[in-house]
């Protein structure tokens, strides 16, 4: 069986979406603003052409709950992105403009943080989608999910772990990662539109899963939409998260490093500097 792709897997062509060339789209979001009543706290900044919504985590859970409950024929997309994300998107041809065109983007991790620092915005939550999503599932009993993404062991423990952990959401089906027809990409769009889920979750890895969500966001019959990266491999248990001191120091990518090195070291230790040298470029306005 072929391997999934992960966040450091080379480029291919986006499964299941050749078929079907999407028509021009405007680079611009639907500003979360136009969907949401906006708080006075609430604020954006841009860090390298990315427009990231930078609120507390209740008002992340909160608003997220709101993009669920509205009347809209397409599903809302939401993001989390990441120095490695980002980074991806300086040089991955027409993936800055599939995170511009996300209803809500969110900052994940010390990168984003320093470079929202260099525009004199101090981030207000470390928003990674493995702390919101749990958030989110904790609360507002009588919602469903849909989870798709990794291997068919890893979803099947992730499904399991999942289903356990947050009885107040209904858990209504699974489907693994391998998506890499247009056949397979239809049978998984009508799975998932016949159950209609308020929630669906997409664990793909960068650029794979914002792709495939901007490609197909017309033909799914979901309320919101998250990409959410290695999250399944977290709640298999696969991949262990760092200690909350760590995490809270803002060092989670040290321990990630440590536990993975070979498949992490060309991000953290390549991709690291050159984020923040684009950052600093970025902050100065070249």
């Amino acid at each position: 069986m072929s391997q999934l792709p992960t966040y450091d897997a080379p480029l291919e062509p986006l499964p299941g979406t050749a078929s079907f060339p999407l028509p021009p789209q405007p680079t611009e979001p639907p500003p979360v603003e136009r969907l949401l009543t906006p708080r006075d706290e609430d604020r954006r900044v841009r860090v390298l052409g990315v427009d990231i919504t930078d609120v507390s985590m209740p008002r992340a859970v909160e608003m997220l709950h709101q993009l669920i409950d509205l009347e809209e024929e397409s599903p809302r997309l939401g993001y989390f992105v990441n120095a490695h994300t980002l980074n991806l998107s300086a040089r991955v041809p027409g993936y800055r403009d599939v995170l511009r065109r996300a209803t809500i983007v969110f900052g994940d991790g010390t990168g984003v943080r320093w470079a929202a620092r260099m525009k004199g915005v101090r981030l207000r939550a470390n928003l990674c989608g493995t702390d919101l999503l749990p958030a989110l599932l904790d609360t507002t009993p009588g919602r469903r999910f849909f989870m798709l993404g990794a291997d068919e062991a890893t979803i099947q423990r992730a499904a399991a772990n999942a289903e356990m952990q947050f009885p107040n959401w209904t858990l209504l089906g699974y489907h693994h990662g391998y998506v890499k027809s247009e056949s397979e990409t239809a049978r998984v769009i009508e799975l998932i539109n016949a159950i209609r889920p308020d929630l669906l979750l997409v664990g793909m890895g960068n650029p794979i899963q914002e792709q495939w969500l901007d490609a197909n966001r017309h033909r799914l019959n979901a309320r919101l939409c998250m990409a959410v990266g290695g999250l399944f491999d977290f709640w298999a248990g696969t991949v262990s998260r760092a200690p909350r001191w760590i995490r809270g120091l803002g060092y989670e990518w040290v321990w990630r490093l440590m536990m993975q090195p070979r498949q992490k070291a060309q991000r953290y230790l390549i991709g690291n500097p050159l984020f923040l040298a684009r950052a600093v470029r970025d902050a100065r306005g070249q």
